[in-house]
């Protein structure tokens, strides 16, 4: 009888355990973030966000009914979160999240934009005489197809098409324009060996060509770009730079340059 009772017992106790392993799978889907699955910008409410500190994703991820944000210094930064999973999704500019989607097979980038914004560059208030002759500069590149080719090649990836190079005969009799950017935001401004080249890079160089400055980039972080130009220790700054009411307030803009937009990067 109590070998009978044994195996009894056994037999309750290995089904008992057999009913704790068949729900382990569902508490392990639970942890992995399977809930957080995000399709498309609505799915972001609730959700854990990413931005880059300063941006306009930072300002408009602000909209996001429910969401926590994250700020991190860098893009790059952001997207590591990403993939260690400690954040949902990252807001970033479109370009950049294409480069940061073929660099990482982990993340992919949702075909829904966020938000659409005008890029321009950024001079002091105190400095309108500035903001009036790069206007100027800004028309002429756009109308002789130099702002279009610099595009062509960063963007477009046109066959043939080539960077920004000054003229053999170029002048600066006007002395040196300072540009403050933020050099971690490809194709608009990032490293490459030791010059920061990209859309900002080459535009910036033909703007101060045609005006007769020279170029000087100073790199630093985003949010500390506006500061800089507004005390003077940067003459301008450019680094995908998006025209919005608030930062109105403080600085100066010369006329949109490019347009694009935010968009949202998720893991696969």
């Amino acid at each position: 009888m109590k070998k009978l009772t044994a195996i009894v017992l056994i037999f309750v106790l290995a089904l008992t355990l057999a009913a704790c392993g068949a729900s382990a799978p569902a508490s392990s889907q639970a942890a992995s973030g399977a809930s957080a699955v995000i399709t498309s910008v609505d799915d972001l409410t609730g959700k854990t966000v990413g931005v880059q500190l300063g941006t306009t994703g930072d300002i408009y991820a602000e909209d996001i009914e429910g969401a926590t944000i994250e700020r991190y210094n860098k893009g790059t930064e952001a997207i590591m979160a990403l993939q260690q999973g400690k954040i949902d999704a990252v807001i970033i500019d479109d370009q950049p999240a294409k480069i940061f989607a073929q660099q990482n097979g982990d993340i992919k980038v949702l075909e829904e934009a966020f938000t659409v914004e005008d890029y321009a560059i950024c001079v002091s208030k105190d400095n309108a005489d500035l903001t009036a002759a790069m206007n100027t500069a800004i028309a002429e590149l756009k109308a002789d197809g130099t702002l279009q080719a610099i595009l062509d090649y960063y963007i477009g990836g046109v066959e043939g098409a080539k960077p920004y190079e000054s003229a053999a005969d170029a002048a600066y009799p006007n002395g040196k324009l300072i540009m403050a950017t933020n050099a971690t935001f490809p194709p608009y401004e990032y490293h490459e060996g030791d010059a920061i080249v990209g859309v900002d890079a080459d535009f910036a160089k033909a703007i101060c060509d045609k005006m007769g400055y020279e170029l000087v980039i100073e790199d630093m972080d985003f949010d500390a770009i506006i500061p800089a130009v507004q005390s003077g220790k940067a003459s301008f700054g450019a680094a995908g730079m998006t025209v919005t009411e608030d930062r109105l307030k403080s600085i100066d803009f010369t006329d949109s340059y490019c347009t694009a937009s935010q968009v949202v990067i998720v893991k696969k």
